[in-house]
């Protein structure tokens, strides 16, 4: 396998002394685990971000084999991390991306609708602005997936997040819920703080 193509870090783990696993949402290859030399180093460690738009060229010698990665930054999220609601919204889009799809299975249309989201996230001016891209996309994840996921309706707000968060919870986090739904509810926490 060698693959070099736009990525975005969807999560991130620590391996060894410096080394670290990157999972990575690729347009046309989907996500993509790879070990990351230096992951965990002075320079990848601002480029291995959740969020962040990066070049990855990923090897691999065989299928059975973690691919080794190289990663360049082409587009940091790092600035909007010290803002409590964003930081939230990006940890837990990327979370759920990461928890939920399969390996190595191309979602073209998640890819763009959640780099779309991140850039929404990061620019507008208040959560009200991104709150219905989260659950539309939300919603796109539980339909690519076979869920059926439905569309917001009109104009989605806290109630819709609400009801778009139990149908994630029994269907697609169903075996992993205590992992992954705490960073959905620490964002719902935040977002009730705003009204």
């Amino acid at each position: 396998m060698q693959i070099r193509a736009p990525a975005i870090v969807c999560a991130v783990r620590p391996h060894g002394e410096t080394a670290a696993i990157a999972r990575l949402l690729t347009e046309s290859h989907g996500l993509i685990a790879c070990y990351v030399a230096g992951g965990r180093g002075r320079q990848l460690r601002p480029v291995l971000i959740p969020g962040n738009l990066v070049e990855a060229e990923v090897r691999s010698k065989s299928e059975s084999q973690l691919p080794f990665g190289r990663i360049e930054l082409l587009a940091s999220r790092a600035p909007w991390l010290g803002e409590p609601l964003p930081a939230v919204a990006i940890g837990w889009v990327t979370a759920l991306t990461a928890a939920t799809l399969p390996e190595r299975h191309g979602y073209p249309s998640l890819f763009v609708a959640l780099s779309a989201l991140l850039d929404a996230i990061c620019h507008a001016p208040s959560a009200r602005g991104w709150l219905p891209g989260l659950i539309a996309y939300e919603a796109l994840l539980m339909r690519e997936l076979g869920y059926g996921g439905m569309a917001p309706q009109g104009d989605a707000g806290l109630t819709e997040f609400d009801a778009q968060g139990q149908r994630l919870e029994r269907y697609l986090l169903a075996d992993r819920r205590g992992d992954v739904m705490g960073a959905r509810t620490m964002l719902r926490e935040r977002l009730a703080r705003i009204g």
